[in-house]
């Protein structure tokens, strides 16, 4: 990868932190970006990081291996990134947030398992579809990693248990774009609890799974 190319990444995952942190997504030093490098290797955010106020110069680099190269720590959490990352070799980029609808989704006892939030609009379907829930680890657990990759092969999303999503997509972008549907349909889902409301049916979602691949 050129270094023109390198930095134009790292502008990338610091304007999309700023976006995201900017409207209330992450806060704090919450939250991680990832992407993807042509080397094989990935550029992350740093531990302890703030999305909003990312110094592109200070963000990690990691090998193929996941082996740190160059730039600040990474993020503790980068287990999850190379747990999600090597069971979908098709995704660019991973974004990792503790939204408040979502997280607040993810600490319901009563959500299916196995799909935490019904597929209520179109857009969720096209852009995160299925959303498993991980069983609760401590933050930065490498048992975490275990756990998402038994999900991350079928899944373009996963919901960690009282801590909140991680999404992978094709470009940061559409891993961007996914995970802000995401937390609007968490925030449509907790709006709707207790009415009943009337979600896609099978077929519209298999309709709209087989138009729309995520990745």
């Amino acid at each position: 990868m050129s270094i023109r190319d390198d930095n134009r990444l790292r502008e990338q995952i610091a304007v999309y932190g700023k976006s995201l942190f900017d409207r209330g997504l992450t806060m704090g030093s919450s939250g991680n970006i990832s992407v993807r490098l042509d080397d094989g290797g990935w550029l992350m955010t740093p531990t302890n990081a703030c999305l909003g106020r990312l110094d592109p110069g200070g963000i990690s680099r990691l090998d193929r291996e996941g082996r740190h190269l160059d730039g600040d720590k990474p993020t503790k959490e980068s287990v999850l990134h190379l747990a999600m990352y090597g069971e979908r070799p098709q995704s660019g980029a991973i974004v990792h947030l503790h939204s408040t609808h979502s997280v607040a989704v993810s600490c319901l006892p009563e959500v299916d398992p196995c799909d935490c939030i019904p597929p209520l609009t179109a857009y969720y379907v096209m852009r995160v579809g299925k959303l498993p829930l991980v069983p609760y680890h401590m933050p930065g657990d490498p048992a975490l990693g275990d756990a998402v990759k038994g999900l991350a092969g079928k899944h373009s999303a996963v919901l960690l248990a009282n801590h909140g999503p991680v999404v992978a997509g094709k470009s940061l972008e559409a891993a961007v774009y996914a995970t802000e549907e995401l937390e609007e349909t968490a925030k449509l889902y907790l709006l709707l609890r207790g009415q009943n409301p009337r979600g896609l049916t099978d077929e519209q979602v298999a309709e709209l799974e087989a138009r729309f691949p995520r990745d």
